[in-house]
C-alpha cells in the first residue's frame, strides 16, 4: 500500500489554539438520561429492557480512549471485532455468532449500512467517535424493530445533544504521539431561545503500521498511514413544550493504505466517504398521550481502491463502489391506560420506506464484477409493553417487510423481565426472529462469462432465544460490592446465502446453528475502584459440515478497570484476550504466502491497553492513551496483525 503522509490539519491546529486559549472541562456536552431507545423503539430504562444491552457513554469514550467504533466495541460481550489492520482497514463485526452481514448499525436510530457492500455488511472500521455522546448495543434478533440485518443484533450511534442552560458551549481536544499520530477536535453547541445547534470537526492522521503479518517471507515491511475528517452539524428548533423540528449533517472521508495478504504492497489505497442527513419532526397530541413524528432521511458511501504497478507486482486495480440509502419513516408511541395490576402501558407503531441503491465496478478487466442495481422495502411495525405489579415488564414487536421482488418476511419479539428486590436480582428472557434480505450484489452482480446474481433468492431466517440474569450482592458495608450477570443464547439461521457448486451464482443452501453464554462480574470494593470482567463463550457451527464458522472464536474474555488512584485522576486498563478461531475455506496462509484450505485456527491472542486522565484545572483534563502495550502481532484474521504499541498524549477542554 502507498504511505498515506501525515500531517497537522488546519482542524487540529484550530483545536490546539483553543485549548491554550480558553479554559475548559472535559466533560462537555449534556447527558442524554439513562433510559434506552434502540431496545424497544420507545425510551425505557436500561434494567427493564428484555435484551442484553450494553451502552458506552460519552465519559466510557474518553476515560477509556476509544478512537474509533471498532476499538469501543471490543471489550462488548458477546461481539467479537475482526480488523484486517488498523484505523480504515476493513474491520467485521460478529455479535452472537451471526455472520458481518447480519449485524445492523444506525445512527440516531437510522439504519447506515452501505448498500454498496457485496454482502451487505457495515465497515467498523472508519467511524471516529468525536461527535457520539453515545453507544447501545442491543444483543440477539431485533429484525422486528429495524427489519433487515438485525439477525444478531444493533448497533445505535447517538450523536451529543445541546445542554438546555447554555448559549454558547464549546468543546475539543488536541493529541499526539508515536507513528506521528496527530489528532484533534473542535465543537460548540448551545441553545438559544426556541433553537439549539451542534457544530464539530475531527481529524487524524497516522504513519500506522504494517497490517501484514512479520512472519510472511514476502514482508517489506511498509506501514500502512491512515488520514481521516469528520465534521457535523445539527439544529433544532422546540417552538412550545412537545414540538420538536430537528436537522442532521453528518460527513466524513478517510484516505488509508492497504496490502494484499499475503503480499505487501507499497502502492495499495482506500478512499471511503460518508455523507448522512437527515430531517425529523415530532409533536404531542391529546394531552402528551400521543407522540407522532416523521422522519426522512439518506445516506451516501463512496468507496474507492487504487493499485499501482510496482517493483513486487504488475498488477493495477482501480474498484468503485457507491451505495445510497433513502429512508421515510412514520413513528407513534401511544400511552395506554392503566388496567388494574398493569401500568405504564405503552403502544409504539409506524410504517418506513427505505430505497436502496448500489453501483460498483471491481477487479481486474478479465474478472469485473459489476452491480447497478436497486431494491425498495415497506415495513409495517408494531410494540406493546406493559408493567404487571410493579416487578414484570412485558414486551411484544411485531413487523413485516416487503422487499421488490423477493418474498417478505415477518418478524416478531417476545420479552420480560422480572425484578426481584427481595434479592437485588432482575431476570430476563426473550425470542424472537430475525431475516436479512439478499444484497444488491447477491441479487444483479454481473462478471460476465463467469458469475451472475440471483434476483429470486429468499431472505435469511433466524429463530432465537436467550435467557439471563444479575444480581446486585452487598458485601463490606456496599450494596453493589458485586454484581454477578449470565445470559444463555441459542439460535438457527436458514437459507444462509452462499455459491452453488458451480461458483456461477449464489442460492440458499447453508445453515447454521449457534449457542452460547455471556458471563460477567463487577466489583465495586471502593468509590475509587471498579473492575468488570466480562466472558463470551460462543459455538457457532455449520449444519451441513459441522465445521465452526470462521471467525468466531469459541472464547473471548475482556478485563476493564476504573481506578481513581487520586482525586481528578482515573486510570482505565483493559485487557482482552481472544481465542482460537478458525478461517473460511482459503482464507488461510502460510509463511510462504501459500493458501490452505480449512486450516487450523488462529491462534489466541492478547491485547492490553491503558489510559489515563487527569483533570488538571477545573476545565482542562490531560490524558494518555497507551495501546498494546505488550507489543503483541497476534493476527485476528489469518495474515493480518495487530497494530503494534502506540501512545498518544493530548488535552481535552470545554468552556
Amino acid at each position: 500500500m502507498r504511505r498515506i503522509a501525515t500531517r497537522l490539519t488546519p482542524l487540529a491546529l484550530a483545536g490546539g489554539l483553543a485549548a491554550l486559549a480558553v479554559p475548559a472541562l472535559a466533560q462537555t456536552a449534556a447527558a442524554i438520561p439513562d433510559t434506552i431507545v434502540t431496545g424497544t423503539r420507545v425510551p425505557t430504562p436500561q434494567e427493564r429492557v428484555p435484551a442484553a444491552i450494553t451502552v458506552l457513554t460519552r465519559r466510557d469514550i474518553e476515560e477509556r480512549g476509544y478512537q474509533s467504533l471498532a476499538e469501543a466495541l471490543t471489550a462488548v460481550p458477546g461481539f467479537r471485532v475482526a480488523p484486517t489492520g488498523g484505523l480504515g482497514q476493513q474491520t467485521s463485526g460478529f455479535m452472537r455468532g451471526a455472520s458481518s452481514r447480519n449485524v445492523l448499525v444506525l445512527l440516531d436510530g437510522v439504519p447506515i449500512n452501505d448498500p454498496s457492500d457485496p454482502n451487505g455488511a457495515f465497515n467498523f472500521g472508519n467511524d471516529l467517535l468525536f461527535d457520539v455522546e453515545r453507544i447501545e448495543v442491543v444483543r440477539g434478533p431485533a429484525s422486528a424493530l429495524y427489519g433487515t440485518a438485525a439477525i444478531g443484533g444493533v448497533v445505535n450511534l447517538v450523536t451529543r445533544r445541546a445542554p438546555p442552560d447554555r448559549q454558547f458551549q464549546p468543546y475539543g481536544e488536541l493529541a499526539g504521539g508515536t507513528q506521528n499520530t496527530l489528532r484533534g477536535g473542535l465543537g460548540a453547541t448551545g441553545t438559544i431561545g426556541a433553537f439549539d445547534y451542534l457544530l464539530s470537526g475531527t481529524s487524524l492522521s497516522t504513519r500506522g503500521f504494517n497490517a501484514m503479518a512479520p512472519r510472511f517471507e514476502t514482508n517489506i515491511p511498509e506501514r500502512d498511514g491512515f488520514r481521516g475528517a469528520a465534521t457535523t452539524a445539527r439544529l433544532g428548533w422546540t417552538p412550545l413544550d412537545g414540538t420538536r423540528v430537528e436537522a442532521l449533517l453528518r460527513w466524513r472521508e478517510n484516505r488509508f493504505g492497504l496490502d494484499s495478504v499475503p503480499q505487501d504492497d507499497p502502492n495499495y489505497t482506500g478512499e471511503d466517504r460518508r455523507w448522512y442527513g437527515q430531517l425529523r419532526g415530532e409533536t404531542k397530541l391529546l394531552d402528551g398521550l400521543w407522540t407522532t413524528g416523521l422522519r426522512i432521511a439518506a445516506t451516501e458511501d463512496r468507496r474507492r481502491y487504487t493499485n499501482l504497478p510496482d517493483s513486487l507486482s504488475t498488477a493495477s486495480t482501480n474498484d468503485y463502489y457507491r451505495g445510497t440509502r433513502t429512508t421515510l419513516d412514520w413513528g407513534n408511541t401511544v400511552r395506554l391506560p392503566d388496567l388494574g395490576a398493569l401500568t405504564a402501558g405503552t403502544v409504539a407503531f409506524g410504517v418506513t420506506h427505505t430505497g436502496e441503491e448500489a453501483l460498483s465496478a471491481s477487479g481486474s478487466s478479465f474478472f469485473r464484477t459489476t452491480v447497478d442495481a436497486n431494491q425498495h422495502t415497506t415495513a409495517g411495525w408494531t410494540t406493546l409493553q406493559y408493567r404487571a405489579w410493579d416487578r414484570l415488564d412485558v414486551t411484544a414487536g411485531l413487523r413485516h417487510d416487503a422487499v421488490t421482488g423477493i418474498e417478505g418476511a415477518t418478524t416478531w419479539r417476545l420479552g420480560a423481565v422480572l425484578a426481584l428486590p427481595e434479592v437485588s436480582s432482575r431476570i430476563r428472557v426473550s425470542g424472537g426472529s430475525g431475516f436479512a434480505a439478499p444484497s444488491l450484489f447477491q441479487r444483479y452482480g454481473v462478471i460476465s462469462g463467469f458469475f451472475q446474481g440471483n434476483p429470486d433468492l429468499k431472505p435469511e431466517h433466524s429463530l432465537g432465544w436467550e435467557i439471563g440474569a444479575e444480581t446486585d450482592i452487598a458485601a463490606f458495608g456496599i450494596p453493589n460490592f458485586a454484581m454477578p450477570s449470565f445470559t444463555f443464547f441459542q439460535s438457527r439461521v436458514r437459507d444462509l446465502i452462499n455459491y452453488n457448486n458451480e461458483f456461477n451464482t449464489l442460492v440458499n443452501v447453508d445453515r447454521a446453528r449457534i449457542h452460547g453464554a455471556e458471563l460477567g462480574l463487577t466489583l465495586r470494593p471502593s468509590p475509587r475502584l471498579e473492575a468488570t470482567a466480562a466472558w463470551t463463550i460462543t459455538e457457532a457451527f455449520d449444519e451441513a459440515t459441522d465445521r465452526r464458522l470462521p471467525r468466531r472464536p469459541e472464547h473471548v474474555v475482556s478485563i476493564t478497570a476504573r481506578v481513581v488512584p487520586l482525586p481528578r485522576v482515573v486510570i482505565a486498563p483493559t485487557v482482552l484476550f481472544t481465542g482460537r478461531s478458525p478461517e473460511g475455506a482459503f482464507a488461510s496462509y502460510t509463511n510462504t504466502g501459500e493458501s490452505v484450505p480449512y486450516a487450523r485456527s488462529n491462534p489466541a491472542g492478547t491485547v492490553v491497553n491503558l489510559t489515563a486522565s487527569w483533570q488538571a484545572m477545573e476545565k482542562i483534563a490531560l490524558f494518555l492513551e497507551a495501546r498494546n502495550l505488550g507489543n503483541s502481532r497476534w493476527e485476528p484474521v489469518n495474515g493480518f496483525a495487530t497494530p503494534g504499541r502506540s501512545v498518544l498524549v493530548g488535552t481535552r477542554f470545554a468552556l
